[in-house]
């Protein structure tokens, strides 16, 4: 019998594992459960150095006590020991470090604005927490077919959402495309959460000249600050520039 690997990742950890619990009963189903964002990319890391990957990721929308209006997304990396990932940036992180795994999003109620920031950070399904084990599990060995997965009432508020985020994301690219490559460069530093003083030593400039560039590209993408910055730029498809190997200084800007 082929078994589905499932990752239970909530900071409840009573439901986390009540859930863990339930889906463990079924006899083509492992589960692990994780309560915060580094203890599920641990969880993952390790599975993957195994070879034992995860085949499904079960991801609590409000994990790490993200509301709308509230603290912003931090980059995966940036995470601490009690969970401040959130999930949406968990779901982006996962989903570029480890492609084949599927992943859901649990909610505590439906959100078209946040069910559409989930599929465009990669996930494949949006379930209410409150669905029944038997609707979670046809999810579950849905988006293995890769079938996508929302609650019909959501369907229209998505697409909404989505068609919305198409024309944000021309608009975004239209003015990253205004900047210089140098100054995309710096922006890509930015994404990655590079501080001023680590990009000049990336890019060997003096910290005075990557202040100019960084002060260009606001004015250029119309942004008063490097999280707008980022925001807009993530929008328009800009990833970070690769730190793989490199020994760099964190700024403080994301965190």
């Amino acid at each position: 019998m082929v078994r589905i690997r499932v990752l239970v990742v909530d900071d409840h950890r009573i439901f986390a594992e009540s859930l863990a619990a339930a889906l463990a009963a079924e006899p083509d189903v492992e589960v692990a459960a994780a309560g915060s964002g580094p203890a599920a990319l641990r969880c993952l890391e390790r599975a993957a150095s195994e070879g034992r990957r995860f085949d499904v990721m079960l991801v609590d929308a409000d994990l790490g006590g993200k509301v709308p209006g509230g603290r912003p997304a931090v980059p995966v990396q940036d995470g601490d020991e009690d969970g401040l990932v959130d999930g949406m940036a968990l779901v982006a992180g996962v989903r570029t470090a480890q492609p084949q795994v599927r992943i859901v999003v649990l909610a505590e109620k439906d959100d078209p604005r946040r069910a559409a920031s989930a599929l465009q950070a990669g996930a494949s399904g949006w379930v209410a927490k409150d669905c029944s084990l038997n609707r979670l599990l046809t999810v579950i060995r849905g988006v293995l077919r890769d079938e996508t997965h929302l609650p019909p009432a959501l369907l229209t508020g998505v697409l909404r959402e989505l068609t919305a985020a198409r024309k944000h994301r021309t608009e975004s690219e239209r003015l990253v495309e205004s900047l210089t490559p140098r100054e995309r460069e710096v922006l890509r530093c930015m994404v990655a959460g590079l501080g001023r003083k680590a990009v000049a030593e990336r890019l060997y400039l003096s910290p005075h000249t990557v202040r100019t560039h960084m002060q260009n590209v606001l004015g250029k993408l119309g942004v008063h600050s490097t999280l707008a910055a980022v925001a807009l730029a993530r929008r328009a498809g800009v990833g970070p520039v690769d730190l793989s190997g490199d020994v760099v200084e964190r700024g403080g800007q994301l965190a």
